[in-house]
This record gives structure tokens, sequence and C-alpha cells, in this order.
């Protein structure tokens, strides 16, 4: 459990204004320019030793990305920082509440990322639907700059950098951070193939580091309040405070801040008011946003909520979007109703994802209405691991996750509905 000291996003639901001012009396840009001073290999050296990783899903250590960047920019390739503020992961909201209410701790933290990368300057890419949420950032990068805290000698700092914020066009493909790079030069979003890696030729051809809003946002408070402080909280491998996005069958929806590894009874039980009808009534969670594994009831009610717990779950913490399904929700409905949405939105770059998305989202339909033969659960199994693995981004992992998910817990389920169908189809038969 977290303590109130502890909370990193202390105007997470808007009791306070987000301007510049407020922003201020509760600590952000006090004297940013003494963290800077520190040096920009310090600065990296205090993310390694917190233990931050990745916010955004995949969970990769933070400092260390950072460190992939050149430390001597060639002349003409400057480096950049871009900030993924897309959020289109069905479940996610935690980047729009930090946006909304708290957006001077991503622009300060884009500031301090950004030297300590030796980037010229930092584009935010925010979701194109996020539209009084593009709003504030706007006008809080223009605070910025009018106090002087970014542009020319940022901080006084002596050190030189923007922020550009970018609004996107409402594709989920623009969350892979290739794609993204593509649509903020201006093409088509679709994903590179990699190598090269963003930190060898990213924006522009130059050196970039994508990170995720709470990665960046939670940047300034390690610094002040120490990498010791931040690693003391949760599991090793797993420190630090976290945002869980808490939807579904809870009685209390919700996004709150609080401390990695928490047990997953004692997040919804604190914060949510418990599972809607009781936890007898919990069916299976979606722990971490709409592609990765959902796990049964049993499983998820004390694990805790981390990302190595997770994973031994096979399952993953992903952005921290918490989907609840109580026992009135038709289980097959709801991940044939993703596999739409993969397939919707994939890009069509790769034969795998293009073609396989629609074809397991055409047989999940028939799955959810019986209309298939027992045989095809297995076929459905083989290819969402021929789609796994085999595509130049992870959209196909994110089709093909779900899926694997629902097979592995709820194969009874899938063949209920066969033979009762069957067995309808045959009454009928007799009948006539």
């Amino acid at each position: 459990m977290l303590a109130d000291k502890d909370r990193i996003f202390t105007n997470l639901y808007g009791y306070q204004s987000w301007h510049i001012d407020a922003a201020m009396a509760r600590g952000d840009w006090d004297d940013t320019k003494a963290l800077m001073a520190r040096g920009q290999d310090a600065i990296i050296d205090d993310v390694k030793a917190s233990g931050l990783r990745g916010r955004g899903g995949a969970g990769f250590p933070t400092g260390m990305k950072w460190s992939f960047m050149p430390k001597e920019p060639k002349p003409g390739k400057p480096n950049f920082l871009v900030i993924n503020a897309d959020e289109s992961e069905p479940g996610s909201c935690k980047d729009r509440e930090i946006i909304r209410h708290d957006p001077h701790k991503l622009i300060e933290g884009a500031l301090i990322a950004g030297f300590a990368m030796r980037a010229r300057a930092a584009y935010i890419y925010i979701r194109g639907e996020y539209i009084r949420e593009a709003q504030v950032l706007f006008a809080a990068v223009r605070e910025a700059y009018d106090k002087g805290f970014l542009g020319k000698n940022a901080c006084g700092s002596g050190y030189d950098f923007d922020v550009f914020v970018h609004r996107g066009a409402g594709a989920y493909i623009c969350g892979e951070e290739t794609a993204m790079l593509e649509s903020l030069e201006g093409h088509k979003g679709q994903p590179r193939l990699k190598p090269p890696f963003p930190a060898g030729a990213g924006l522009y051809g130059c050196p970039t580091t994508v990170n995720n809003v709470e990665s960046i946002a939670v940047v300034p408070t390690i610094l002040r309040r120490g990498p010791a402080w931040f690693a003391s909280i949760g599991r090793p491998k797993n420190e630090g405070t976290k945002l869980f996005q808490i939807s579904g069958h809870v009685n209390k929806p919700c996004v709150v801040e609080e401390a990695m590894s928490i047990p997953f009874r004692e997040l919804i039980d604190k914060h949510c008011g418990g599972i809607r009808g009781g936890w007898d009534n919990l069916l299976a969670v979606i722990p971490g946003g709409s592609s990765v594994p959902l796990v049964p009831a049993a499983q998820i009610i004390d694990c805790p909520m981390d990302f190595d717990a997770l994973k031994d779950l096979k399952s993953g913490l992903g952005t921290a979007a918490v989907i609840v399904m109580d026992k009135s929700t038709d289980v097959v409905r709801a991940i044939s109703r993703l596999s739409y949405f993969y397939k919707h939105e994939s890009c069509g770059q790769c034969t795998p994802c293009r073609e396989g998305t629609g074809w397991m989202w055409r047989v999940m339909e028939r799955l959810r209405t019986g209309e298939a033969e027992i045989e095809e659960i297995d076929t459905l199994e083989e290819v969402t691991k021929q789609v796994e693995g085999h595509t130049i981004c992870a959209l196909g992992d994110a089709a093909a996750w779900p899926i694997q998910g629902l097979i592995r817990h709820f194969r009874p389920e899938l063949e209920r509905r066969i033979v009762e169908r069957r067995g309808e189809l045959s009454f009928a038969q007799a009948a006539e």
C-alpha cells in the first residue's frame, strides 16, 4: 500500500489547477537548474539506480534505454526525445490524466530526460481523440516557454531545448514507436523494420529515444527524492509507483497511483470497493490492457500486480489497464470483440497480420455462436502461433495473445457452445 507522502502525481484527480503557478506550488520546476547541474551521465545513472522500467507496456529499463543514445551527436544529426502520448490501448487511460491535470510533470521530465540524452528537442505525440488534453498540453508548453523554462538557456542551465506537441490522427498503430516516427515525419503510420533501431536512426534519421508519458513524468520526482526512495517501493526489479486504470465490473472504477507489486485483491478492495456482486462473482481479469492474455479469477486474486508476477501467469502488466470481468460476462464475445479491434487497426504491411487478424476474428465469431467444429479450436490456436512473432511490430502478438489466453483458460466454454449448437440443430432436424 502506497503512503500519501510517496505519491508522485498529487493532482491526479484535478482538485487543483493544472496551470504552472499551481504546479510550482506542488513542487514542479523546483530548481530544475540544480537537477541538470548534476550532469547528464549522473542523471542517467540515477534513473538506472531507481529501477524505473518503461510504463508504456514493455517494461524495458528506462535508464538503460537512455544510455543507448550517442554521447556526442554528429553534426546535422541531433538527438531527439519522442514521448508516446498516443495511448490507444483499450482500457488504458492513465496518460490522459497526467496530461489533463499534471502536464508540467511531463514537460519538466521532458527537459531533464532530453538534457540527459543530449537531445535537441522533445516531440510529444498525443492521441488525436484527446482534444481537451491537447489544448491543456499546448497551453502548458506555452507557459513553460513564457517562464523561460524551455527554449534558449532552459531554466538558466545554459542548455537549449524545445518541446513540440504533435496531434495524431486516430491510428492505434501509431502507438508503436517506429510507426509514430513515420507519422511525425508526415508519412503513413507504418512500423519500420529493425535494425536500425531508433537510437541509431530514428526521427528524421537521427538518434531517437521513444518513452511513455508516465516514464518521463516520474523522472523529476525520482531525482529530487533520490533513486533509493523509488527503488524501496515494490518488489526487486519491479520498483516504484504505478498508475493503475481499473475498469469493468468493480463498484468504483478509477485511475489510482499505487505501489508496484500490490496484491490484486488489495488493489480492488482498497480503491474500487470490491468486485460487483462480491469476490465469488469474479470470472477473469485482463491485467494490462486488451493486448495481454486474460487471467482467471483463481490465479489472479492474490497475485502481485507487477511485471514479473503477471509474466509468470503467462500474461503481463502492460500499461496496468486492469479490465475486470464478472460472471455475467460473455467472455468469448469479449475476446471476439478485441479480435475485431486488432483486425481493424492492422496497418496491413505484414501478411501474417493483414490476413491473420481477419481470419482469427472470423473464426472467433463462429466460436461465439457455436457454428464451428471442435477441431477448429486447435487450428485457431495454431494460427495465433503463426502470427505471433512473425510481424514487423507487436500488433500481431497483441491480436494473438487474447485468443491464446481464452483457449488456455476457457476451452470448455468454447466446446460447450459448439456441442449445444450441434444439439439444437439435431433437435430441430428431429422436429421436422
